[in-house]
C-alpha cells in the first residue's frame, strides 16, 4: 500500500481571501498563510509538511537503508521470540497468524505513521499528532504512556543478552555479576546512542545482517528435508489463544516508534513512507520464512516450540556451528533493539522539550546531535527497571502501549476530520469513513489484549496513567512559577495555526 505514495498538495483558488498579516517578505515566503476552518467558499492550503522541522544542517541526516533497519529493530530484530507461537497453536495458524495478522495491525499503524510522520516531520511524532488533534494535555499523556512504555521495553534487552551468553559464562547467570554486566551493556549501548544517530542507523544494518543471514544459510541447507504437509497441521481443539494472540501482538507493533525521529529523517515526506514499505515486507519475511523452516524441516513436537527453539533447530539441519551462528544473532538482536529503542525514546523527550511539553533543557544536544539529556534519562529508567521479571516487563509494556495507541487512532481520524485539505506528503488513500473503518479491527485486538491483562498489571498501569495526570499540571505550574525554563523551537509550525 505504501508503495502508491502520492502528494496532495491543493493550490488555492478563492475569489476573497483574508490573509494574515505578516512582518516581512521573507517570513511571507517561508509560511504557508491558513484559513481559519469554516470561513471559506472553496479548499484551505495548509503546509505542516516538508521544512517544519529544525534545520540542523551540520548534523548528518539518516538515509532511507539505515532508517529500514532501525524501523526493524524497533518492530522486530528477527524471529527469535515467535517460537510461541506454534506452541499455542500449530504449525498452520502459527503461519498464518504472521500472513494475516499484518494486515490487522502492522498495515494499518505503518500507514498512519506514515502520513501523520510526513504531515508533521519533527521529532514529537505521535505526541505532536494527539496535542494537534486533541490538546497539549492528552499530548502530554500520549508522551508520557509511549515513553514508559519504551522504557519499559527496553530494560528486558541487556536482560534478555545475558540470559543468551550465560550458557558460555555461567557467572552471569545471577547475583552481583549479573547486575555489574547489566550496567556495563546498558553503558557501552547507551554510548553508541551518544555518538549519533547515524552510527546507531549504521550498526542496525551490520547487526541486522549478521542476525538474518544465518535463516538464509539454514533454508538452503534445509530444502531437501522440507516436507510441506507439516505446515498444515491444526488442531482446533487445543490452541492457546492467548498466547498465541499476545505473542503476534508482541512482534509486529511499534511501527510507530520511527515517528520521533522524524526530524532527524533526510527528505521525511519520501523516505519515511518508503522505508516504512521497506521495512514491512522485510518484517514478514523475516518472520514468515524462519517458521516455514522450523516447521516444515523438522518433525512437530509443539511443547518443544519455546524461546531459543530455533538454536535447536539450527543445531539438527545444520550442526554445531549453525547453532552457535543463530545463538549469537539472538544476542546481538538485542542490542540491536536496545539501541533503536534508545533512539526512539531519547529523540521524543527532545521533540517534546522544543514543542515546550518539557523543560527546555531537555531539548540540549551533544556535539554529536544527539539529546544529552533525553538519553540520560532514558537510560536510567533502563536500569531502574531492570529488575522486574520478563512476564512483568511485557504485560506492563503492552498495557500502556494499547492506551496510547488508541490516542493515536483517535487523532489519526480528528485530523482527517479537521484538517482535510492540509497538505500530507504521504496520504492514505481512504476518506473518512474509509480511515474509521481501517482503525476499528486494530481497536478490537487493542480491547482483547487489555482484557487479558492481570488485575495486578491493571493497578501497576493504572497508577503509571494517573502519575501522568498529575505530573502535565505540575509542569504547567512550574512554568507559571518560572521555576523551570520552558521554551517552543521557533523553526517549528503552529500545530494549531487553523483553530
Amino acid at each position: 500500500m505504501l508503495r502508491g505514495t502520492k502528494r496532495f498538495i491543493f493550490q488555492q483558488q478563492v475569489k476573497t481571501i483574508h490573509q494574515q498579516k505578516l512582518s516581512n517578505t521573507t517570513e511571507a515566503k517561508q509560511h504557508q498563510v491558513s484559513v481559519p476552518m469554516g470561513e471559506h467558499s472553496g479548499i484551505e492550503y495548509v503546509e505542516f509538511g516538508e521544512g517544519a522541522s529544525p534545520t540542523l544542517d551540520k548534523f548528518r541526516k539518516v538515509s532511507i537503508i539505515p532508517l529500514v533497519f532501525l524501523i526493524f529493530y524497533e518492530v522486530s530484530g528477527g524471529p527469535f521470540g515467535v517460537e510461541d507461537c506454534v506452541n499455542a497453536a500449530g504449525p498452520l495458524l502459527a503461519l498464518l497468524g504472521f500472513l494475516v495478522f499484518p494486515f490487522i495491525w502492522s498495515v494499518p499503524e505503518a500507514l498512519i505513521t506514515a502520513e501523520l510522520g510526513t504531515m508533521f516531520p519533527e521529532n514529537g511524532g505521535y505526541v505532536v499528532w494527539v496535542s494537534a488533534a486533541l490538546g497539549p494535555f492528552w499530548g502530554f499523556q500520549q508522551g508520557w504512556m509511549k515513553w514508559l512504555s519504551g522504557v519499559i521495553d527496553n530494560a528486558l534487552y541487556p536482560v534478555l543478552f545475558l540470559d543468551y551468553i550465560k550458557s558460555a559464562i555461567p557467572i552471569l547467570a545471577g547475583g552481583f555479576p549479573r547486575v555489574i554486566a547489566v550496567l556495563v551493556l546498558t553503558v557501552i549501548l547507551t554510548y553508541l546512542n551518544y555518538r549519533g544517530l547515524t552510527i546507531v542507523g549504521w550498526v542496525a544494518v551490520l547487526l541486522g545482517v549478521f542476525s538474518i543471514l544465518p535463516f538464509v544459510v539454514m533454508g538452503l541447507i534445509s530444502i531437501p528435508k522440507l516436507e510441506p504437509s507439516r505446515w498444515l497441521v491444526v488442531n482446533l481443539h487445543n490452541v492457546d489463544w492467548g498466547l498465541y494472540l499476545n505473542t503476534l501482538f508482541w512482534n509486529l507493533n511499534y511501527w510507530d516508534s520511527v515517528s520521533t525521529l522524524a526530524g532527524e529523517v533526510e527528505n521525511p515526506g519520501k523516505t519515511l513512507p518508503k522505508a516504512l514499505f521497506y521495512a514491512l515486507i522485510f518484517v514478514i519475511l523475516g518472520y514468515f520464512f524462519p517458521l516455514l523452516i522450523g516447521t516444515g524441516a523438522i518433525p512437530l513436537d509443539r511443547e518443544l516450540w519455546t524461546d531459543g527453539y530455533f538454536s535447536d533447530i539450527a543445531k539438527t539441519i545444520g550442526g554445531v556451528w549453525l547453532r552457535g551462528w543463530v545463538q549469537g544473532a539472538s544476542a546481538v538482536s538485542n542490542m540491536g533493539m536496545f539501541v533503536a529503542e534508545m533512539s526512539s525514546d531519547s529523540f521524543q523527550l527532545l521533540g517534546m522539550a522544543e514543542r515546550g511539553m518539557l523543560p527546555a533543557f531537555f531539548s540540549k544536544r551533544s556535539r554529536h546531535g544527539t539529546p544529552l539529556v533525553g538519553i540520560l534519562f532514558s537510560a536510567s529508567g533502563v536500569v531502574l527497571l531492570s529488575w522486574l521479571s520478563f512476564q512483568e516487563i511485557v504485560a506492563a509494556e503492552n498495557f500502556l502501549y494499547c492506551f496510547g495507541m488508541i490516542l493515536e487512532f483517535i487523532a489519526f481520524v480528528r485530523l482527517r476530520m479537521k484538517y482535510p485539505a492540509v497538505s500530507r506528503p504521504y496520504k492514505i488513500p481512504l476518506g473518512t469513513i474509509g480511515s474509521i473503518i481501517m482503525c476499528i479491527p486494530p481497536t478490537v485486538l487493542i480491547c482483547v489484549v487489555l482484557a487479558l491483562s492481570t488485575l495486578k498489571i491493571f493497578v501497576i498501569s493504572l497508577v503509571a496513567l494517573l502519575v501522568g495526570f498529575g505530573l502535565q499540571p505540575c509542569l504547567r505550574y512550574s512554568e507559571k512559577k518560572q521555576w523551570l525554563r520552558f521554551s517552543v523551537n521557533s523553526d517549528l509550525r503552529d500545530i494549531h495555526a487553523c483553530d
